[in-house]
């Protein structure tokens, strides 16, 4: 019997408020981290219309917080993203900004440093992380997600080179995929929200969209058909957007940020934080682990939850699901988890070399399924056949 559903992941543009200030946070997370590799630091940002609020802590010391060009950073992370006219009612040269960052509370240092309970580096909060794999894609990340992200990136680039003169930084892009047992058959809809100037009509934003962003995305998938639906802009118009359209916070698009829910998330958000924490490194690591499982053929698809208390050197549980796609059991591969990896925080800090400003270019479409970054290698696939064989 045919097992046949519908599953959807979404994602959005740089432009989006949130990913405004999520981009804000990394890029004072990536300054903080080449003025000192070992700072902590939990920035969080907040915009609305003409205005942008930076709060959280970093563990600088004085000299270097103090010589930290905050405003800047702020400024031209704005800039990057195209938010560069009166127009917009969000413009990096002229919106207001506020500074509330201030030192690391010496509660949480102590047991991230070591000089806690425990004389290890611990982590730097609880919680528990879950790590993603599957092969429906190249880059092993979930379909829906992955063609979501990659029409979002087209949609930019075309706008960056001036290619399509009208579309403005904000958008949304979903879409939904026809799964028969557990395998991509076909794109059952498309929709993509763009922003967009004021003198441009619906023809052709959604001739332009469909054809120039869409399509040349999808088509290669061989997952397009007659039946495919396209929802473009389906309010009627999308000129009022960014931060003037909606408030933007860190950390408000955790599932775009990672599997589109087809994955499951623990909860905790990553950008604007150090790899001390594990909210961030350990769902990096996580990812890393359930990657390479995948890539060395020992099953589908792999989930991996780890989880860890602040200030202590190892996590309290690891846990392997693959979903019935391995016939291994999955107890001897949560063993060779264990045996394999150095899961301590200062292990995951080593491992995947961390302590770099390596976080702006993380923050938009997703922090998996991008190549170059040390998460995404599958550097152990071999390894684990071996061990398996």
């Amino acid at each position: 019997m045919k097992n046949r559903y519908l599953f959807t992941s979404e994602s959005v543009s740089e432009g989006h408020p949130d990913k405004v200030a999520d981009f804000i946070s990394d890029s004072i997370l990536d300054a903080c981290l080449e003025a000192d590799p070992q700072c902590r630091t939990a920035c969080e940002t907040f915009t609305t219309t003409d205005f942008v609020l930076t709060g959280g802590e970093i563990s600088l010391s004085p000299e270097k917080f103090e010589a930290l060009p905050v405003e800047k950073i702020v400024r031209e992370a704005v800039a990057s993203i195209g938010y560069n006219k009166e127009e917009y009612k969000f413009n990096a040269a002229t919106f207001q900004w506020e500074n509330r960052i201030h030192s690391q509370s010496p509660d949480i240092a102590q047991g991230v440093t070591g000089t806690g309970l425990f004389k290890a580096q611990g982590a730097g909060d609880q919680g528990m992380m879950f790590g993603f794999a599957c092969n429906e894609t190249p880059e092993l990340m979930p379909a829906p997600l992955q063609f979501s992200h990659t029409i979002l990136k087209r949609a930019s680039a075309l706008r960056k080179e001036g290619s399509i003169r009208w579309l403005r930084p904000d958008s949304k892009s979903q879409v939904s995929i026809l799964y028969e047992n557990h395998k991509p058959i076909a794109v059952d809809t498309v929709i993509v929200s763009h922003q967009h100037d004021e003198d441009v009509s619906y023809a052709e934003i959604e001739r332009t969209i469909i054809n120039e962003i869409i399509k040349p995305v999808l088509e290669p998938t061989g997952l397009l058909t007659k039946e495919t639906k396209y929802l473009i802009n389906p309010t009627g118009k999308f000129v009022i957007g960014g931060p003037h359209g909606d408030s933007g916070l860190t950390g408000r698009k955790l599932i775009v940020d990672t599997y589109g829910g087809m994955g499951r998330h623990g909860g905790g958000s990553f950008s604007g934080k150090d790899p001390s924490k594990v909210d961030r490194s350990a769902a990096y690591m996580a990812r890393y682990i359930a990657k390479n499982i995948v890539a060395s053929g020992v099953c589908e698809r792999c989930e991996l939850q780890l989880a860890y208390a602040i200030g202590y050197p190892q996590p309290v549980s690891v846990m392997v699901d693959t979903f019935g796609t391995s016939a291994t059991d999955e107890t001897k591969l949560t063993a060779l988890v264990q045996d394999m990896f150095d899961l301590s925080p200062a292990g995951i800090i080593k491992t995947l070399d961390l302590r770099r400003p390596i976080y702006k270019q993380t923050t938009f479409y997703g922090h998996f399924g991008k190549p170059g970054l040390p998460w995404e290698k599958t550097d152990k696939a071999e390894e684990i056949a071996r061990a398996l064989s």
